[in-house]
């Protein structure tokens, strides 16, 4: 079958870019083919930081013929009292091409079917290709020459062939060919033959197209390099990602600065190296050498240059660090909690100061629901933001939390102190882990809530595009935090504490803890669902403030999940849906009055609702009771007509199965349940 091959040459891409665009690129054929009816097996992506590159399997030479359908005019308009074709009727088939004769009736309509004859695939890929590459979309696109089209950097080549043929189009005054380039320190012209030789044409030429090899090869040389010295490497992901796309043909060279620097916190120097400098760190025995790996993007025998070069570079980073240090820790860390007032939160709501005094309220607040001790986490609330005004965080502002802890050892405060200062910031993102500490738990959790309420109390929206202050990464820190490390709090008690401290005048608290609660709501929905389905979660957080006692919540989801797989589930389901669209319209309910029965299947429910008393069982055993009267509710339905004439009698029916509905309620709204 017929493969083709796209090639999009650039200057150097920003790193973070390429991912997006190979998703993209991928997403784009995917669409556009399908909606040409143009079948394909697969669609391969690959890219380099100078070239993005699209390999789609199995195409046909020729687009399958179509039919398409007209709707025409309803057939008292397309026909005349005489029955002739109306000019309505004449003027449709005229406008879309075809005999009037060759109109059709059917479902008190006229109608048309043209075929349309399938066009070459080449043909369609000279369209269709140029429009997919503009329609790419990412951050710091720009314009160059005096071109109207803007890409993420110019276009410098295009690789465009069906086969061993050129499919030939323009864009931005660059002509596709079969010509690609090697890598930049070779300057070679590649011919691409066909799609089947273009990865190992280029890697003949020192580019390693394919990304997932190429990350796998970093891997792999960098893992031999370190062994070549007795050294071990932690290769962390997002380094390694961004390794992959800023080279296209990998060289480790091991590299080195003076042990002196080995004295500064380790998160520093590892920092130093990875994060500023992309080089990977060096360990023996679980301790950071004064070694890194650096990965050139190379094609030379001599690497004198790069290590001379890299080295000078990190030794510059390393001493500003050393002097940062020094500087810092001639005070102790408590010494910075005033030089907060200086450091404005946001506008209208204090200072950083300001906002550890809430993060100290609240977590007194959160340790008297926990019952726990909280002179350490009153500690660690009063020094948690102090590392912010200091000249290391300064310069490494992912830092903070790390120094603070480091700072916080060195004035002498105490271990779990320190512990807490670095992990209220947990979690770091979506994947990493929680404070373990139940220091960094209280006070990151109170620095969380006063973050979100802050940015609610502003009026700030909240969009696919819009976090500020991370309010999304917050919320779910808060969440995980809580769930993971099984706390008993209330958080909607918190949300209303925090409300009061803001430090402006709101009109309407009510709203605003309304808009806060319902943000958490959605965010606990959202990270609960890959472990819950979406219906189950609605009906267990419906109508219930779930965010007061999240345990509670969680154990009502567990019990759920379980009554919906049971077999006999779908009688159940039935008679509680059966009572709930009986009486959602009453507003009001009188007492039971045994007195008005006049049925036994009245008597006989009464007789087992009235028997169970929710607040004394489990969700387990009320589980399994309000599985036991749903015969009695089936009989009750067969018997007795709620809606009777006499009202006594019908809204002592209807309050009657309103008792048995908030029986059911107690664990969840089964209306929500999709069955």
């Amino acid at each position: 079958m017929n493969k083709y091959l796209l090639e999009i040459g650039t200057e150097e891409l920003a790193y973070k870019f390429i991912p997006s665009a190979m998703n993209q690129l991928k997403e784009e054929f995917t669409k556009s083919l399908t909606e040409y009816s143009i079948n394909f097996a697969d669609i391969k992506v690959y890219a380099t930081p100078r070239r993005l590159a699209v390999i789609i399997e199995d195409l046909p030479e020729q687009q399958k013929n179509t039919k398409k359908v007209f709707k025409g005019p309803i057939i008292s308009i397309a026909y005349d009292e005489n029955g002739n074709l109306s000019k309505a009727a004449t003027g449709f088939a005229n406008k879309i091409g075809i005999s009037p004769e060759n109109l059709y009736k059917k479902d008190n309509y006229v109608w048309a079917e043209i075929e349309q004859k399938g066009q070459n695939v080449k043909d369609i890929l000279k369209v269709i290709v140029p429009e997919i590459i503009l329609k790419l979309k990412g951050t710091h696109f720009m314009r160059w020459a005096d071109l109207d089209i803007k890409f993420q950097r110019p276009i410098r080549w295009i690789v465009s062939i069906f086969n061993n043929e050129i499919v030939e189009f323009e864009l931005a005054n660059v002509k596709s060919s079969n010509i690609s380039r090697g890598h930049r320190f070779s300057q070679t012209d590649v011919k691409i033959n066909n799609p089947d030789s273009y990865l190992e044409s280029l890697e003949k030429a020192n580019v390693i197209a394919d990304a997932e090899k190429r990350k796998q090869t970093i891997i792999r040389l960098a893992k031999e390099k370190a062994k070549e010295i007795n050294a071990q490497i932690v290769i962390d992901d997002e380094l390694l990602e961004e390794v992959t796309f800023i080279t296209e043909w990998p060289v480790p060279v091991i590299c080195s600065f003076d042990e002196k620097y080995l004295q500064i916190p380790e998160k520093v120097a590892v920092t130093v190296m990875a994060v500023h400098q992309r080089y990977f760190p060096l360990y023996k025995d679980g301790k950071l050498l004064n070694k890194f790996i650096t990965m050139s993007n190379y094609t030379g025998s001599t690497f004198e240059n790069i290590k001379a070069g890299n080295e000078r570079v990190v030794t510059a980073r390393l001493e500003d660090a050393v002097f940062f240090v020094q500087e810092d820790t001639q005070k102790p860390l408590k010494d910075y909690i005033n030089d907060l007032k200086g450091v404005t939160f946001q506008k209208g709501f204090g200072s950083v100061y300001d906002k550890t005094l809430r993060i100290i309220t609240l977590s007194e607040a959160i340790a008297k629901q926990l019952n726990v001790p909280f002179d350490t986490i009153k500690r660690t609330a009063e020094l948690c933001k102090a590392d912010l005004v200091t000249k290391l965080v300064f310069e490494f502002t992912e830092l903070q939390g790390y120094i603070g802890a480091d700072y916080a050892l060195r004035s002498g405060e105490l271990q779990v102190v320190a512990d807490g200062i670095k992990e209220h910031y947990f979690p770091l993102n979506a994947d990493s882990e929680t404070a373990s500490s139940i220091e960094g738990q209280v006070v990151g959790i109170a620095d969380k809530i006063d973050t979100v309420v802050t940015v609610f109390a502003e009026g700030r929206k909240i969009s696919g595009s819009q976090d500020p202050l991370g309010v999304r990464r917050a919320a779910l820190g808060i969440l995980k935090t809580v769930l993971h490390k099984n706390l008993n709090i209330n958080l909607s008690q918190l949300f209303m504490q925090s409300i009061e401290l803001m430090p402006v005048n709101i009109e309407d608290k009510d709203k605003l803890f309304n808009t806060v609660k319902d943000f958490f709501d959605q965010r606990l929905v959202i990270f609960l669902s890959d472990k819950y389905s979406h219906d189950v979660l609605e009906a267990c957080i419906s109508e219930k403030d779930v965010l007061s006692d999240l345990k509670d919540f969680i154990l009502r989801l567990n019990i759920v999940s379980d009554m919906v797989k049971r077999e006999n589930y779908s009688k159940f389901h039935e008679a509680v849906n059966r009572i709930i669209r009986l009486i959602k319209n009453e507003k009001s309910f009188s007492g039971v009055d045994s007195d008005l029965f006049n049925s036994p299947a009245e008597k006989s429910l009464w007789n087992e609702v009235k028997n169970i008393d929710e607040s004394k069982l489990s969700y387990v055993e009320l589980e399994e009771k309000l599985f036991n009267i749903i015969p009695f509710i089936t009989e009750f339905f067969d018997k007795v007509l709620v809606m009777d004439k006499d009202e006594k009698i019908k809204q002592n029916r209807l309050s009657l199965l309103n008792v048995v509905k908030q029986k059911y309620t107690k664990i969840a709204d089964f209306s929500k349940i999709v069955f």
